[in-house]
């Protein structure tokens, strides 16, 4: 079947080691299920697993992708949870939780095999390429707001870093919620677009808001670290998911966190039961996700280069014929 994997691992210039091309069918386990992947999304990870990030060179060749959309063994629409062994179901009782491409091929190939726990329904209201740009960048923005920095409506957030995955769904599930958000971007255009998906202002990092938020959603890391812990009212809350800029910032602001109580919160991914909620949120209240390109399979390079420059705005989604 063809594909899209990790060959070869280079730190310094990840894209040398993906190929494109037939690779074997997924095997068949006990427990498990073989989906037909019709729509599958990139991801900040795919470029670091080709990077050697949590992706030994023992395990190449690797086919690459988290998420997925597409029909099951029994003909249904479903969408899958990325995280393997969460739950046990499937794997060994001491097998510690992995997500696809680290431990088990990944998505971006005509068939993917998963547990049988790991398959949701899709609902008919998603199309199979808004489906499959949920499960990773999406549900992290979900749970990283209602769960871990536990916003209500009418409280306010910043979200780093417009454009990205999870800030664009962070700003829309935000608005969605009834929250009052803040958005920062060094690109003029992505604070356009900010505003027209529902904060209230963009502004370049780095700028003063014009008042402190109750939470802040954090990917950047080093470039915004700072700056995201000046913008929090005391007792606030930052909740960091990433670090695209690195990660040892030039100023912790330890004093700041410290006087003012504020709490730094990580967040990985999520549950099989928030990625439940997430998709029945989207499929009651209109909200999908933004989409800034939809490309074949046979085209993921393409795809991998503009995620690695940074120029897009939301998900670049993969399709299959």
């Amino acid at each position: 079947m063809f594909a899209a994997y990790a060959a070869r691992i280079d730190h310094d210039q990840p894209l040398s080691g993906l190929e494109l091309g037939e690779r074997p069918e997924p095997e068949v386990r006990p427990g498990w299920t073989t989906v037909t992947v019709k729509a599958a999304s990139l991801n900040h990870h795919d470029l670091w697993s080709l990077r050697g990030v949590g992706l030994p060179a023992e395990k190449l060749p690797m086919i690459l992708g988290c998420d997925a959309a597409g029909i099951d063994e029994d003909g249904n629409e479903v969408v899958l949870h990325s995280v393997i062994g969460q739950s046990g179901h499937g794997v060994g009782p001491d097998e510690p939780r992995t997500v696809l491409t680290e431990h088990y091929q990944g998505t971006f190939a005509e068939r993917v095999t998963v547990p049988r726990w790991n398959v949701l329904p899709k609902p008919k209201e998603l199309s199979f390429a808004e489906a499959a740009c949920l499960p990773t960048a999406w549900l992290t923005a979900y749970r990283m707001l209602f769960t871990n920095a536990g916003v209500r409506p009418g409280d306010s957030i910043l979200v780093q870093g417009a454009g990205g995955g999870v800030a664009t769904a962070a700003i829309v599930l935000g608005k969605a919620a009834g929250l009052r958000v803040f958005a920062t971007s060094r690109d003029e255009a992505k604070r356009k677009r900010a505003v027209e998906l529902g904060a209230v202002e963009a502004y370049e990092p780095g700028a003063r808001l014009p008042y402190r938020v109750d939470a802040v959603i954090e990917t950047v890391g080093a470039a915004t670290w700072s700056h995201s812990v000046k913008c929090l009212r005391p007792g606030g809350t930052l909740v960091i998911s990433g670090a695209t800029s690195g990660d040892r910032p030039a100023h912790a602001e330890l004093k700041r966190i410290f006087f003012l109580e504020l709490k730094v919160i990580g967040s990985t991914m999520g549950t099989k039961d928030e990625l439940e909620d997430l998709l029945s949120f989207c499929a009651a209240t209109g909200v999908r996700p933004v989409i800034d390109e939809v490309l074949p399979l046979d085209r993921a390079r393409e795809g991998f280069e503009k995620l690695a420059a940074g120029d897009v705005f939301g998900k670049i989604v993969l399709t299959t014929s």
